[in-house]
């Protein structure tokens, strides 16, 4: 990172730090996106099976990661405040809570996963998939937590092509573990959609590796000596990581939960409903890493400004990148509309789950008008570390709104499954409407206190 001075270097800067992190956001949501696809592939059951263990892992996996993501802000504003000898200790101490943060969560799955797959309607097929699928994905959530804990460290730090180096190099490695474990190729035992949740406890433990050794012996990153010392734990430390995490992982759990709560609720429909709603949201899903990585590069930008007390340079940046956002949701939600027979053929043969995958993808295209303006904004006030009213505007946003009139339109009147996504698409506009409220306030209170100081 380092200072810019006009509009042209501050669109130049940006790009150079988000594409690297778009490539890796696409190459880390491809291995759910091939898990799904080649998953389909094996049978319905497969697929649904898949469906209802991601719905579990997904929103747990992003929203305790969230406490990590804390990281990127903080040593942002250490590097922008010229404080790089307290880098390393950040990290250091953002590990070790990566680390237990994992065995928590493992811990808290063993005693709960049967029970909640127990109160579902599901048929014995999806429910051993399911269970299965998560047991072996679970293999590698230590090495995963390390893994985005360091990501953080590595972006924050302006190099942000590194982990998209680390993400392309993963990449088919999950597709070839996939192919052998989904199919039983090359001798290995045809699992289905449980094959695809040992390729990702591989994948994860591949990317940790490359990611401490580069840590450790490349530049710029080897100079802080990240594993030069054995530092004690830190609860204060943590605590100043958590106070900042936490609001964000809760944020970004409401968020996902919801997706995870209407497909779970989704579980009262046939099989070939629950497949054609998994596919085509994770097409949807697969599309928001977009405005994802611009919220991420935002994140970086506007933290370094920030931390620097530049704040006029931190605004520019925030409507830079919203501005982009909304741009490239609109060519997305046209790629939807236009190819979306095409995208429905990659997720399954059979005809009836095509067809629906079909109409529910119609619904998506105004998933991305929503994300490309609450997704950025979201990232520009982590930048401030402004992150406690965005848990606020997310819970009434996605949990008050969203989901209790997606119910009624579900349950209540003809739409059937499809008044869920038109429950989730009301509670993101009022999300992103909220969201661009509390940025305005943020920014006019944070140039303030620079001119006051």
């Amino acid at each position: 990172m380092f200072q810019t001075n006009t509009l042209s270097e501050k669109t130049k800067l940006l790009l150079r730090i988000l594409f690297p992190i778009l490539i890796t956001q696409l190459g880390m949501y491809a291995m759910n996106f091939f898990d799904t696809i080649m998953s389909g592939q094996a049978g319905a059951s497969d697929l649904a099976g898949v469906a209802i263990g991601s719905s579990l892992w997904v929103p747990i996996f992003t929203g305790v990661n969230g406490i990590l993501l804390a990281l990127s802000p903080i040593v942002a504003q250490l590097i922008g405040a010229n404080k790089k000898e307290r880098i390393a200790s950040a990290v250091r101490q953002g590990i070790y809570l990566a680390v237990i943060l994992a065995i928590s969560i493992v811990t808290i799955g063993a005693f709960v996963l049967n029970p909640i797959l127990n109160q579902m309607a599901l048929e014995p097929e999806v429910r051993h998939t399911a269970t299965f699928y998560l047991v072996a994905l679970v293999t590698g959530i230590i090495p995963l937590f390390i893994y985005n804990a360091l990501r953080c460290f590595i972006d924050a730090l302006g190099q942000t092509r590194i982990t998209m180096i680390i993400t392309l190099a993963a990449l088919p490695i999950n597709i070839i573990f996939n192919y052998i474990f989904i199919f039983g190729k090359w001798g290995a035992p045809q699992l289905g959609g449980i094959g695809a949740g040992i390729a990702s406890s591989i994948t994860y433990w591949f990317t940790c590796t490359v990611a401490v050794i580069i840590v450790w012996r490349v530049r710029p990153f080897s100079i802080h000596q990240i594993w030069g010392k054995i530092e004690k734990p830190s609860l204060q430390a943590w605590w100043e990581q958590m106070k900042i995490g936490v609001p964000i992982g809760f944020a970004i759990f409401f968020e996902v939960s919801i997706f995870a709560a209407v497909t779970i609720l989704m579980s009262s429909y046939s099989t070939i409903t629950i497949a054609a709603h998994q596919a085509a949201m994770n097409f949807a899903s697969f599309l928001y890493m977009i405005p994802l990585s611009i919220s991420m590069a935002l994140t970086i930008a506007v933290g370094f400004e920030t931390g620097a007390k530049r704040m006029k340079d931190a605004k520019q940046y925030s409507y830079m990148g919203i501005t982009v956002a909304v741009l490239l949701s609109i060519v997305c939600g046209c790629i939807i509309y236009i190819f979306n027979e095409p995208v429905a053929r990659l997720y399954s043969t059979e005809t009836q789950v095509i067809e629906l995958t079909k109409h529910f993808l119609v619904f998506a295209i105004f998933f991305q008008l929503s994300d490309g303006v609450a997704a950025p904004i979201q990232g520009a006030l982590r930048g401030y570390k402004d992150v406690n009213i965005t848990l606020i505007v997310a819970l009434i946003s996605y949990w008050i709104i969203g989901l209790p009139s997606g119910y009624v339109l579900a349950n209540f009147t003809s739409f059937g499954p499809f008044g869920y996504w038109i429950g989730l698409i009301t509670g993101l506009a009022a999300g992103a409407i909220l969201l661009f409220i509390r940025l305005r306030i943020v920014q006019r209170n944070a140039r303030a206190q620079v001119v006051e100081y």
